[in-house]
């Protein structure tokens, strides 16, 4: 019997000091293995969040941006309509050609007058009040190409 002790092993390590399993341990085992430190999930979820809202504000902005540009877009769309609708209603004593710029006046009795001649050609007594130069575009609306002193696309009156 006593050959069969010695022939046993004995582990000069302590069970106490070993692990089992080392993998599962949340900390390095070894003084090589790398670092582990715990995560602090709440500074994570701090930033995670942060950015989210960080992001979703700029996606915004660039909404809102476009929004007020296509409102811009429209109105001056609903101007260039409404100048053409009076500018139609207007004497034109000629048929306006597309790209060519007109000039539009105001007459002494408050009806308006297209004329292909400019305010500076007149001379010193221009007979009639100058409201706007216009261009006939491509799509037959009138495009304001430069405005008179009082004018407004409210204060056209046909």
């Amino acid at each position: 019997m006593e050959k069969q002790e010695s022939k046993s092993a004995v582990n000069p390590i302590d069970k106490d000091k070993v692990a089992e399993n080392p993998h599962l341990l949340p900390y390095a085992h070894t003084v090589g293995g790398a670092l582990i430190k715990p995560e602090d999930k709440g500074r994570i979820k701090g930033r995670a969040v942060s950015a989210m809202y960080e992001q979703t504000d700029m996606q915004l902005d660039q909404l809102r941006k476009q929004f007020e540009l296509l409102a811009k877009q429209a109105k001056e769309i609903q101007d260039r309509v409404t100048i053409s609708e009076k500018i139609y209603l207007a004497d034109i004593p000629f048929s306006p050609l597309i790209n060519f710029n007109y000039h539009l006046y105001q007459k002494a009795d408050g009806k308006e007058l297209l004329s292909m001649v400019g305010p500076t050609e007149w001379g010193a007594n221009m007979p009639y009040k100058f409201l706007a130069t216009v261009r006939l575009m491509g799509d037959h609306t009138w495009d304001v190409v430069e405005k008179g002193e009082d004018f407004t696309v409210d204060n056209i009156t046909l």
